[in-house]
């Protein structure tokens, strides 16, 4: 006979919507994560008295379904979301621009109000990009084709140059995709561009975390699934995953749990380590999803260098850096120091570069960037290394990811890495645990703001 509890394996955010929607909707549910926290690949950790986020984690307006799990958590003062899109560009000669729309011109004549005023491109460069964006406009995100070409070679097809792919539709899709255009899939940047850009002219405004992620993705989680029932089993891996059983081993011993309810919300490696069964599922062609890094530089000066709370920039390795002095609390240590932190995507050429190097060049980089870096002295710099950060988002890889129903009775999958028709971010994490528990529910997978309903 099976427990009455549903059992969730893995605690980051796709394990903890996942846990919430079964136990929102009356199940009892166990969940289970290796790590000693909840967070999964959005965390922070302690570097003396500072709390230092692994990575810099975004999301927008259009990313609904993240910002009901900061509302479900309580947390909606741990965030903050521009009131519009507003992103400063550098460039290493000294030119600046802004990526920012005009409120209240509606899409798609938003774009050209906002290129309008983007100098960092030539007016014949301004107006090519406004053909590309009608183009990447009429494309159809689920079209099983766009999955076999790069937007790179879609967006050179169209028009673009050099200058556009790199000055514009590289700055969002590299940090999104966590590939360069070339090799990205087409049809999940179709999917970022027409969510996050074209369809709507609000929906790409900017949100961030203005606490550590610590604070917002385990601390909160916690709380959250304490208050709604889950039990919460930090510390305990799973040895066994079979039709009917959970086995994990932690706290001291060895536990089994009989049930009819099992959604697998690890990353896709994780996945088929604990489930051998799905090797010979519908879902075995996800093994071949590979990975792609990510690497952050951090960089803790004596004064403030900057007075922007984040930026993106071109023609440097620098790809986009975060004012986290506030978050981190080194206001309360240095109260006149400034922290920047450095978020390289698609990092695969710097990965194994020893540190010290990388923080040579990236400290060098600021300070061609940032003139008030030149005077300013470096207290402290790291690295922090995200080998596997998210799947390797290239050309094919829409055809590989399964959906929640895994094809093993009572096993369902979660995790960013599943079909939820969104790249591997925090949405698509949250969206696949929501689209698991409700599949595992039997209930429709719910939208915007009704996705707690």
């Amino acid at each position: 006979m099976a427990d009455s509890a549903a059992v969730v394996v893995g605690g980051g955010l796709a394990g903890i919507a996942a846990a919430l929607r079964l136990a929102d909707s009356g199940r009892a549910v166990v969940l289970l994560e290796r790590r000693p926290r909840l967070g999964g690949r959005a965390f922070s950790f302690q570097r003396g008295p500072l709390s230092i986020d692994n990575g810099q984690h975004v999301f927008l307006r259009c990313c609904t379904a993240y910002q009901w799990l900061v509302g479900r958590l309580g947390a909606g003062d741990e965030v903050m979301l521009q009131r519009h899109l507003d992103i400063p560009v550098l460039r290493s000669d000294g030119r600046r621009a802004r990526l920012s729309r005009v409120p209240g011109v509606p899409a798609p004549a938003h774009l050209g109000a906002a290129l309008a005023r983007y100098g960092l491109l030539s007016a014949p460069d301004r107006a090519r990009a406004v053909r590309g964006a009608l183009a990447l406009r009429l494309l159809n995100p689920a079209d099983p084709a766009l999955d076999a070409r790069t937007l790179g070679e879609f967006l050179r097809a169209h028009g673009q140059n050099d200058a556009t792919i790199s000055a514009l539709w590289g700055v969002v899709a590299t940090a999104t995709l966590n590939l360069a255009p070339d090799d990205a899939s087409l049809a999940l940047a179709a999917k970022v561009f027409r969510t996050g850009l074209l369809d709507h002219a609000n929906a790409s405004d900017v949100g961030y975390a203005i606490v550590p992620l610590g604070d917002l993705h385990a601390i909160a989680s916690r709380r959250a699934l304490t208050a709604a029932g889950v039990e919460v089993l930090l510390g305990h891996r799973v040895t066994a995953i079979a039709p009917g059983m959970v086995r994990a081993t932690g706290g001291g011993g060895e536990r089994e749990w009989h049930t009819d309810t099992v959604i697998l919300a690890t990353a896709h490696r994780e996945a088929f380590a604990a489930a051998p069964a799905l090797l010979r599922s519908p879902a075995a062609p996800a093994a071949d999803l590979g990975v792609t890094p990510i690497v952050n530089v951090h960089v803790i000066y004596d004064r403030p260098v900057t007075d922007l709370p984040f930026a993106a920039a071109i023609g440097s390795p620098v790809q986009w850096f975060f004012d986290r002095t506030e978050a981190s609390g080194l206001r309360a240590v240095h109260p006149t120091g400034q922290y920047l932190a450095i978020t390289v995507s698609a990092a695969d050429a710097i990965a194994g570069t020893p540190s010290q190097t990388l923080i040579t060049t990236f400290v060098a980089e600021l300070a061609r960037l940032l003139p008030g870096a030149r005077r300013a002295e470096v207290r402290d710099a790291f690295v922090t290394r995200e080998h596997r950060a998210t799947f390797r988002q290239a050309a094919g890889c829409v055809a590989l990811r399964p959906g929640a129903r895994s094809g093993v009775d009572g096993l369902w999958l979660a995790g960013a890495w599943t079909d939820t028709g969104w790249p591997d971010t925090m949405e698509g994490a949250v969206r696949s645990g929501i689209a698991a528990a409700n599949a595992a529910l039997c209930r429709p997978v719910f939208e915007g703001v009704e996705i707690a309903a």
